[in-house]
């Protein structure tokens, strides 16, 4: 398995394994305790796994957690989506920065997200199956949204947009949710 450091990001990597194919279809390991301890991970950190299904157009996002944040591990296990991730954590040396991926079942690569970061994806095939291994127990009242929308992040969406949560649309701007942070 091939570990990449995101240079958009401070203190996010990119798993990618290394799937064996045949006639019968691929086999690939997409998560090793030993590969992620070695950048500096605990493993065991991770205590829930979460998986949403998109279809073509869908947005998820940009999400992320107040408190103590939310760390993941994201990886596309079915068709491909377009993934943002947008660093909100004032001390970074990326603050601001954002990173921008195209995940997908055939190369089941695994972005590892760190806590206080906004992350949203765009689903680019019919059908998108988006798995999350996440180190805190999900608490609603933690949920922060920004508007995926942001002319401020200008993030490059590829596809109009076919549905969003009600929540994603009503979301607030990143200046809003920053100017609440500092009050």
């Amino acid at each position: 398995m091939k570990v990449t450091e995101v240079p958009e990001i401070s203190g996010a990597y990119l798993f990618e394994p290394t799937p064996y194919s045949d006639e019968r279809g691929f086999f690939c390991r997409t998560f090793d305790a030993d590969v992620v301890r070695s950048v500096g991970l605990d493993p065991a950190a991770f205590v829930q796994d979460s998986l949403s299904r998109s279809a073509r157009g869908v947005l998820r996002g940009l999400h992320l957690r107040s408190g103590a944040g939310e760390a993941k591990l994201v990886r596309c296990s079915y068709g491909k989506v377009f993934d943002a991730v947008v660093d909100l954590r004032p001390h970074s040396p990326t603050y601001l920065g954002r990173g921008l991926f195209e995940l997908s079942g055939e190369t089941q690569a695994t972005l590892y997200i760190p806590a206080g970061c906004a992350h949203g994806f765009q689903a680019l095939t019919d059908t998108a199956d988006t798995s999350y291994r996440i180190d805190r127990p999900h608490d609603p009242a933690e949920d922060v949204t920004i508007a995926f929308d942001d002319p401020d992040l200008a993030i490059p969406w590829p596809l109009p947009v076919t549905s969003v949560s009600r929540r994603d649309r009503e979301a607030p701007s990143l200046a809003e949710v920053l100017k609440h942070k500092e009050s």
